[in-house]
């Protein structure tokens, strides 16, 4: 009997608790980081950087009538970080961080497949955690820094014949 009246009481806090957090507003983080990629290899490697105040903005939009229902944008910190407070609950959207401008001159080329992360901006994710990590973005640099070679040998990645 002890037992059976112990769980129910259990049940009861559980139960309590989970309505309490679902009439609590949803309020959560995105956070990610913009870098450079000096070796136009469109991934970071030791001679990447992270870029302070790169711009970016975080969308969600209705996936039907591609109306915009939430908006907010960000400039990265000193470390290349950023941190994007989302209000609201936005499930049934598609929510996408992407990047406008890259401040530094000699590193401002878009990368290919790079410049925007889709993010899920919901509390009802099955994610237990208040923040929502984006993809790293990303710019490169017009032409490869020397170095590079070396690098993406160290990888196994450069062919022999490359001239960087």
């Amino acid at each position: 009997m002890a037992k059976a009246v112990a769980l129910v009481s259990a049940l009861c806090i559980l139960a309590f608790a989970t309505v309490a957090h679902c009439h609590a507003p949803e309020v959560f983080d995105v956070e990610g980081y913009v870098y450079c990629d000096p070796c136009r290899v469109q991934f970071e490697t030791k001679l990447s950087h992270k870029i302070a105040g790169a711009t970016l903005k975080l969308e969600c939009s209705d996936p039907i009538t591609r109306n915009v229902t939430y908006s907010i944008e960000g400039v990265t910190d000193s470390n290349g970080h950023y941190k994007l407070k989302v209000k609201g609950d936005y499930g049934d959207n598609i929510c996408e961080v992407t990047l406008n401008k890259s401040p530094e001159a000699e590193c401002n080329v878009p990368m290919v497949g790079q410049q925007t992360s889709r993010i899920v901006c919901t509390e009802n994710s099955g994610m237990h955690d208040s923040v929502r990590y984006a993809n790293a973005l990303g710019f490169m640099t017009k032409d490869s820094i020397s170095g590079c070679k070396e690098v993406l040998d160290e990888l196994g990645l450069a062919p022999k014949d490359l001239d960087l």
